[in-house]
């Protein structure tokens, strides 16, 4: 069952806001077009908190740029709690590369972490191999050519380590988002994405796309006899996700705060945390903003590293 159906099983007992937050519907954009796994996630939350709050919140999805379209309308919003966004690692690498034009740590407070998750390396089910071994065997004998969710994206980034690591060469095509990447590696027009689990799950249990392995440190409890890309034959390497709520900068932190708490609740209901672990994901652990805030720092470092090493450029 998609994480999707969670929507019709979470029971979370509807609470009024404190404080006076929400006085009215909430806004949360999303860089992404439906059934991304952004979308996915946010919708499950909105829904939850709408209940909480007695008050619409409601998912405006803006996809294209690596979300830029969703940031920039996030960032020049009032500072009042009304309208949120919702980003992950790929808007970071994306300002890192200059795709994105905003500044996020100056444009916008970090409210919450919701998730953490695994990518998945998938392959269209007609390519011969069945093992990440065997993958890079077929791209050292034979070109292949891989999707991303966008220019500059995480996903785009993790391939781009994989190749350098593995030493393969491969061809990159971006999409608008991982929705629309999917489709094209299901059908075969390309042959493989790291993907996240949130999107790829339904996807490869349904054969519709073929998992080759996780690709976070460890394994994933949800695919237990799915091995990681590190432990088959690309020592070191290991990419994670996550999505999180941020609000314009200076809105104030009573209102983050509530906010924060509240999608924490969400994210550790019984309900939740059982449906996220069969799509390979988990709630984020308990933080406070600051704690969110410094995360953020934490991994904007490691990818300005590694793009400066690499020698990556978005032409």
């Amino acid at each position: 069952m998609s994480v999707i159906w969670l929507v019709l099983a979470c029971g979370i007992t509807p609470a009024h806001a404190q404080g006076g937050y929400p006085a009215k519907p909430v806004r949360v954009l999303v860089g992404a077009p439906p059934g991304s796994g952004s979308d996915v996630m946010m919708r499950i939350v909105a829904l939850k908190l709408s209940e909480r709050w007695n008050r619409s919140v409601v998912v405006d999805n803006r996809a294209g740029a690596l979300g830029t379209i969703a940031i920039d309308i996030a960032a020049q919003a009032a500072p009042d709690g009304y309208t949120l966004v919702t980003l992950s690692g790929q808007n970071l690498t994306g300002m890192l590369l200059k795709t994105v034009q905003v500044d996020i740590p100056k444009a916008f407070t970090p409210v919450v972490q919701m998730v953490a998750l695994p990518y998945l390396l998938v392959v269209t089910p007609s390519l011969p191999v069945n093992s990440v071994k065997e993958l890079i065997t077929l791209a050292k004998a034979k070109p292949l050519v891989y999707a991303s969710s966008g220019t500059g994206s995480v996903v785009h980034l993790g391939m781009e380590m994989f190749k350098a690591m593995a030493n393969v060469p491969m061809t990159h095509i971006p999409y608008k988002g991982s929705g629309q990447s999917m489709v094209d590696v299901m059908s075969g027009r390309v042959q493989l994405a790291i993907t996240n689990s949130l999107t790829a799950t339904p996807l490869v249990r349904s054969g519709k796309l073929r998992a080759l392995a996780v690709t976070s440190a460890k394994r994933s409890g949800a695919f237990a006899d799915l091995p990681t890309i590190a432990e088959s034959g690309v020592a070191g390497f290991e990419l994670t996700s996550w999505y999180g709520v941020f609000a314009p900068a200076k809105t104030p932190m009573n209102i983050v705060r509530i906010i924060n708490r509240d999608a924490l609740e969400v994210m550790y209901s019984p309900e939740m945390k059982e449906k996220l672990a069969a799509d390979a994901a988990e709630p984020a652990a308990r933080h406070t903003p600051e704690e969110f805030q410094k995360t953020i720092a934490r991994e904007l470092e490691v990818w300005d590293k590694f793009i400066k090493t690499s020698g990556i450029k978005i032409e």
